[in-house]
């Protein structure tokens, strides 16, 4: 389903889609297309984008074109969703920033 959902295919597009957004959050599946666990991620967050249209947008970022965030993010495990709210840059205002990251564990 990675098809069915928009892809960012480059560090600036991450950074101006998290920007762009003041009023819902951003959720970005960071992994691979073709790895299944990001396949099976991708197709429940497809299943759920219509319901959260209002409040979240969700986008998809494969870290072998897009390696930007590897480090910064530890981007270590074969999916990786992140919510942002609001910018990702520190302000003065410490709840002006919402960052939280799941990333699943492979089962042997």
């Amino acid at each position: 389903m990675s098809y069915m959902l928009p892809h960012l295919d480059a560090g600036y597009a991450v950074d101006q889609a998290i920007l762009s957004e003041e009023d819902r959050a951003v959720i970005i599946r960071f992994g691979h297309d073709w790895d299944p666990a990001c396949m099976k991620m991708d197709e429940t967050l497809y299943h759920v984008a219509d319901k959260i249209k209002n409040f979240a947008v969700i986008y998809l970022v494969d870290i072998s074109e897009v390696p930007d965030f590897n480090t910064m993010y530890e981007l270590y495990d074969p999916v990786t969703v992140m919510f942002f709210f609001r910018s990702p840059q520190p302000s003065n205002a410490p709840a002006s920033r919402f960052e939280c990251k799941f990333a699943r564990t492979p089962t042997p």
